[in-house]
C-alpha cells in the first residue's frame, strides 16, 4: 500500500522543515518497515512525499507503532512544528 502526503510548510520553514525530515523522520520510517518512495517540493510552500508500506500488519497497524514508538516521542522538538496544513491518502494500485 503506498501514502501520498501532502504538506503545506509554514512561511521560511521549509529549510529547516527538510534537515529535520531528512535526519529524523524519514530515517525512522525505514526502521519501521516504510519505503520512501520519494518526496519533492512545489515552491516553498508545499512538501509532498509518498511511503510504501508491504508488510505483515496494516497500514493502521505500523503507522501506529510509528507514531506511538518511544523513538517518534523522543524527537524534540517535534518536526511537524513546521507544518502548517497536513493531507494524508492512502492509494491502491490500478493497473492498465
Amino acid at each position: 500500500m503506498h501514502q501520498l502526503r501532502i504538506y503545506t510548510i509554514k512561511q521560511g520553514e521549509m529549510a529547516a522543515w527538510i534537515s529535520e525530515w531528512k535526519s529524523l523522520i524519514a530515517p525512522l520510517r525505514r526502521k519501521f518497515g516504510f519505503e520512501v518512495v520519494g518526496a519533492w517540493t512545489v515552491d516553498e510552500e508545499r512538501f509532498i512525499w509518498m511511503l510504501h508500506y508491504d508488510g505483515p500488519k496494516s497500514w493502521e497497524e505500523v503507522d501506529a507503532e510509528y507514531y506511538n514508538s518511544e523513538e517518534r516521542k523522543a524527537i524534540d522538538p517535534d518536526p511537524a512544528r513546521h507544518i502548517e496544513k497536513s493531507e494524508h491518502f492512502l492509494m491502491r494500485e490500478v493497473r492498465a
